[in-house]
Order: C-alpha cells, then sequence, then structure tokens
C-alpha cells in the first residue's frame, strides 16, 4: 500500500483544498460587498439622484418625476 496514502484528502485533495480556498475567499468578499453597498443596487440610487437632480432644476413636472422614479424601482 506504499505511494496511496493521501493523508485524508482522498480524489483530488489539492485541487479540492484550492476550490474550498476559492469558494471561502468569494464568499468573504461577497459579504464584505454587500455591507459597503448596504444592500442597494447602486446603478439604481445614482439614478434617482440624476432624476432628484433635474426635478430640482425643473426640467421635468412633479408627474414625470414620479413615472421615472416608480419606473426605475420597479413598482
Amino acid at each position: 500500500m506504499m505511494g496511496f496514502n493521501t493523508f485524508g484528502w482522498g480524489f483530488g485533495g489539492g485541487f479540492m483544498m484550492l476550490f474550498v480556498w476559492l469558494i471561502g475567499i468569494f464568499l468573504v468578499v461577497l459579504v464584505v460587498k454587500l455591507l459597503v453597498t448596504n444592500g442597494k443596487c447602486q446603478s439604481h440610487t445614482h439614478a434617482e439622484e440624476i432624476l432628484k437632480e433635474r426635478y430640482a432644476k425643473g426640467e421635468m413636472t412633479k408627474k414625470e418625476f414620479d413615472e421615472k422614479i416608480r419606473g426605475i424601482r420597479g413598482e
């Protein structure tokens, strides 16, 4: 049985360990990103800010503003 000892790693031990580490790193990055953005989609908030600026400048009516905000939020 010499040469067949995998030290408990089983089939593909090195590759499986690499895979586990990559999954772990991915999950950590994902959690940090969600915490930083507070779970909000940044493109939605950016679009809403642009609409608020345009409304404040008088470039659109209240009705147009409300319609576009609902469209962005998916309501």
